[in-house]
């Protein structure tokens, strides 16, 4: 049987990153939270916490954290029947993952609607949409918003619609890149923005309104709000989510650097099988803030 109070322990080093910050979180003493951690390394005789600024997990201590997360969740739900209130430290906390795009977008509007009906914390991981599946393979997660429709063992994914992107730039970055409009010569030359290495939706979009290779100069910008403020300043040409510019557009701030052409990023919400109540409201509420933004959204 596993030691559950020394696997809170580690659990919590892993989630707030330092030992010191885990003892706060669980209301007990740096050296006990340290004492747990080493004695159920000791007790399996593997490391689970690779010691740092901040601490990681191994492979073991990652899977034995995925384990305490549903443990926690079918607590949850045991909880009102045993007439049993929630310790310090022992709020149920749902590992998400979620693209940065849908956070700045329509998954707010799924999180506040979670939060009015269960009493529990929702711990965001941001990732590329290609990628937040993985970390729920890896049982970092217990759900996520992916833009993989491959199944994951012991999941099940629900369509949500998809994310459509337009492609703008500034008035005034248009009249130095674009004089004489926008046209594949041009386009090759002006600065993009792009939001990380894994970011090719100007690469999609270049390819399908201009059938080119983008290889011009490339601005870094990994925030969605940032990669707004970048494009609004004139620093480059950018894709973002139609719904996020169209004020923009309306009001002169952004120009559309092609109505015709849309890029749309298909999203899934892929959520573990168990049988837990807060998850199942979890995604009521994700299906629900999806429907009223994404494309073909139901």
């Amino acid at each position: 049987m596993l030691d559950y109070p020394s696997l809170a322990a580690v659990a919590a080093v892993v989630r707030e990153g330092t030992f010191e910050r885990a003892a706060a979180a669980l209301g007990i003493t740096p050296s006990a939270v340290s004492q747990r951690v080493r004695g159920l390394e000791e007790r399996l005789g593997a490391i689970l916490i690779v010691r740092g600024q901040p601490c990681e997990p191994t492979e073991l201590g990652r899977t034995l954290c995925a384990h305490l997360d549903r443990v926690r969740l079918l607590e949850h739900d045991l909880a009102p029947a045993l007439g049993r209130a929630a310790g310090p430290g022992e709020r149920l906390t749902l590992p998400i993952a979620v693209n940065s795009d849908s956070l700045a977008t329509w998954f707010p509007a799924a999180a506040a609607a979670f939060g009015r009906r269960v009493d529990a914390s929702l711990d965001l991981a941001l990732d590329d949409e290609a990628y937040t599946a993985a970390r729920l393979r890896s049982g970092e997660v217990l759900a996520a918003v992916t833009a993989e429709r491959e199944p994951v063992q012991g999941c099940r994914t629900l369509t949500l619609g998809a994310l459509r992107y337009a492609a703008c730039a500034s008035p005034d970055f248009v009249a130095r890149h674009f004089p004489r409009g926008v046209t594949a010569e041009a386009l090759a030359a002006a600065p993009c923005l792009r939001f990380d290495r894994r970011d090719f939706l100007q690469a999609r979009w270049a390819k399908a309104a201009f059938g080119i290779d983008l290889a011009g100069p490339v601005h870094w910008v990994p925030s969605t709000h940032g990669f707004l403020d970048m494009t609004l300043a004139g620093l480059g040409w950018g894709l973002h989510p139609c719904g996020m510019v169209q004020p923009h557009l309306a009001a002169g701030r952004l120009v559309d650097l092609g109505p015709e052409h849309r890029v749309e990023v298909p999203l899934y919400w892929t959520v573990t099988r168990l049988h837990a109540a807060p998850l199942r409201h979890l995604t009521d509420a994700v299906r629900i803030a999806a429907r009223g933004v994404l494309v073909g959204g139901g």
